[in-house]
């Protein structure tokens, strides 16, 4: 990724790729602090491999702020070399805390920015400072996210579905109750084509990782899933109706084994019984 000259437009308009990806990159891993009176600073700590994307966001920032390094020891690493960058403006920390870049823990609630945002950017962002993207064990192409944030998790799924057609609901891991959001295959190729494009703004390992996943063709012999057909409350409805597995499923065009487990598990409670 070549060296960008400063974006000429007003800090932090959204609608402008660069400043998108900024505050979603932000988002994930900034953290933003408020001091006594007019202190305070916001702070992005990254692997010092990817300091760059730390200059192009001194570049796009209109005020002073610096990048530091350091070397230390982690419960991961007996050498960890990060790279810090840091700006104090109070002028710049509320713009960013107006459009959504919360002071103090952020993890849960933060969400989507305020007013109009470029989307693919802005998820980008995310994904270069909270996901991933690459190749799975099996050497299926991938890209994730893991999030705390519920509103965040839920904008990448409708994004996504209304891409690629992958329908997902959202639900915390039970270890340590964050969302992980996997797309694979022809999802995740079709993903990257859109977030990854030429010319954006990104981390340079991920950019090039995943300029490699439209590489990946299907084998020979291997099926294509079909997406899950969700069960809606109309559906649920009909089937407590007839209480009846052949007759629901000639009705819904579904099959009967379906039918009959989706039956089951209204009349366990183990899915809700939709409202009259």
């Amino acid at each position: 990724m070549a060296d960008r000259e400063p974006i000429v437009h007003q800090f932090m308009d959204l609608r402008v790729p660069e400043y998108a990806y900024m505050f979603g990159f932000l988002q994930a891993d900034g953290n933003l602090y408020q001091g006594a009176g007019r202190k305070g600073r916001l702070t992005v700590e990254i692997n010092a491999k990817d300091v760059q994307i730390l200059r192009h966001f001194q570049k796009l920032t209109p005020y002073y702020s610096n990048i530091t390094a350091r070397t230390r020891c982690t419960n991961f690493a007996a050498s960890h070399s990060s790279a810090t960058w840091t700006l104090c403006s109070l002028e710049a920390r509320t713009t960013l805390n107006e459009l959504g870049l919360p002071y103090g823990r952020k993890s849960k609630t933060v969400a989507p920015p305020h007013g109009d945002f470029s989307p693919r950017d802005y998820l980008r962002g995310l994904i270069d400072a909270d996901g991933s993207v690459g190749y799975t064990a099996k050497g299926f192409p991938f890209i994730s996210l893991t999030t705390a944030s519920t509103a965040i998790g839920t904008y990448l799924c409708r994004y996504a579905q209304q891409l690629t057609g992958a329908e997902r609901n959202i639900k915390r891991n039970a270890r340590d109750a964050i969302y992980n959001i996997l797309y694979t295959k022809e999802k995740a190729q079709k993903l990257a084509t859109e977030l990854y494009y030429n010319g954006c703004l990104a981390l340079e390992r991920k950019k090039t990782t995943a300029d490699t996943l439209n590489d990946w063709v299907r084998p020979a012999g291997m099926r294509v899933a079909p997406e899950r057909r969700r069960w809606t409350a109309h559906e649920d409805r009909v089937l407590l109706g007839l209480n009846n597995d052949a007759a629901a499923a000639k009705d819904l065009g579904r099959t009967v084994p379906s039918c009959s487990v989706r039956l089951w598990r209204l009349r366990t409670g183990q899915a809700r019984v939709p409202a009259e």
